[in-house]
């Protein structure tokens, strides 16, 4: 082999790993915007990955997920929202609540969102519709914030003796006043006054189950808000303490030694965004992709704290229960 030959030959074998990695697959990246926390959200996390893995993409293999958290503080939710568009991400995935949703449509109106919220899209704007979204975003409606009444109702069967139930409000959570009114108007049917609540800091929190004790309010329900799901020990402990028979929204508070709960099949909803993000990912567009909502509600009822607080469940809301806690 003559010096051209040999010169030609180191050129092309430095040149092979340069063109073998220029026909690799770039590893898609998704961003993932919480107005939650970590700690209470590993159990959704790991549902939404289970959704992604569904249609094959695992994190760490083929895909990987950049995390931002909010911990409940809604005003930093732009901000973390801009961070990941700055990447190359290929889909952004909001969720705990509006707060994340309504932070991701405003820094994007290309990159495809998946969304988890409680109330209605197209009322904040974030589809023209159900069936045909006809933007950049689709996702699940889990319906969290339409379902005051049912838990008002509910409650008022466990303890009639209640004439006035408190209620527990987050005025920073975008559905806040949405769901007041529907609070009022459920209790104004069940001929019961509302005593409203906000709390939108621990020491909000600390004041409002003060005020409890102080007007001897003998039922509490808590308005579904990301900011008290990011509490929900703190929240679960104080009802407790103070011996005040509490309504949540998720089956979580009531695992966690909460009275009672109604509300839907939260990790499944996530595992949805994960199914619905793969299929953005295989080239669905979010245009195309119909907000889904969920079908199934669940009453969970933790025996233990009742017999605590010296509550029996009435028959009517035992036989509703999907799940009794003993």
């Amino acid at each position: 082999m003559d010096r051209r030959d040999t010169l030609l030959a180191l050129v092309a074998l430095g040149a092979a790993p340069l063109v073998a990695t220029a026909q690799q697959p770039t590893t898609p990246l998704i961003g993932y915007l919480s107005a939650r926390s970590p700690d209470d959200s590993a159990y959704l996390v790991a549902a939404f990955r289970r959704g992604l893995g569904e249609s094959g993409f695992v994190e760490g293999k083929n895909l990987t997920i950049e995390y931002r958290w909010a911990r409940g503080q809604y005003d930093r939710l732009p901000a973390l929202a801009t961070e990941l568009v700055r990447r190359p991400i290929a889909i952004l995935v909001s969720t705990g609540g509006e707060p994340a949703a309504l932070a991701a449509k405003s820094v994007t109106s290309t990159i495809p969102i998946v969304f988890t919220i409680g109330g209605d899209p197209i009322k904040l704007g974030l589809v023209a519709s159900y069936n045909r979204p006809g933007g950049n975003a689709t996702g699940i409606n889990i319906l969290t914030n339409t379902l005051e009444a049912k838990r008002l109702g509910l409650l008022h069967e466990l303890v009639p003796q209640a004439t006035t139930i408190g209620f527990l409000l987050n005025s920073n959570n975008p559905p806040a006043e949405r769901q007041l009114q529907d609070a009022q108007e459920a209790v104004r049917t069940l001929g019961l006054r509302l005593d409203v609540m906000r709390a939108s800091t621990d020491r909000e929190i600390d004041a409002a189950f003060k005020a409890v004790v102080q007007r001897r309010i003998l039922a509490l329900s808590m308005a579904a808000g990301p900011f008290f799901d990011t509490r929900r020990e703190k929240l679960v402990t104080l009802a407790a303490r103070h011996a005040v028979p509490t309504m949540y929204h998720f089956r979580e508070y009531a695992v966690a030694g909460g009275l009672v709960s109604y509300g839907i099949d939260l990790p499944d909803a996530y595992r949805q965004a994960g199914v619905y993000a793969a299929r953005i990912l295989k080239g669905a567009k979010p245009s195309d992709l119909p907000v889904m909502q969920p079908t199934k509600f669940e009453l969970v009822i933790n025996l233990k704290t009742a017999k605590a607080l010296g509550i029996k469940f009435p028959q009517s809301v035992l036989v509703q229960a999907g799940e009794v806690i003993q």
